[in-house]
């Protein structure tokens, strides 16, 4: 379990063949304040623990770089 505040950037691995991954959040779910950074930015640089290749949703596969997401202020 892990809180993340809001607006706050996450993202999580799944080392085994599967996981269930539940959110609690304060607010109802509006998929139009949703944003997505780039997974493998090379500016972020996250070193990820596989050598397979990731499986990704649609959503992950078009994130944005970092350098170019929307900010909140």
């Amino acid at each position: 379990m892990a809180w993340i505040p809001a607006g706050f950037a996450h993202g999580f691995q799944v080392l085994s063949d599967g996981a269930h991954v539940l959110y609690k959040s304060t607010e109802f779910y509006a998929p139009e304040l949703e944003r997505t950074i780039l997974w493998n930015d090379p500016e972020i640089a996250i070193k990820w623990e596989s050598a397979l290749e990731p499986v990704l949703s649609e959503k992950d596969k078009k994130g944005t770089k970092f350098r170019d997401a929307e900010l909140f202020e």
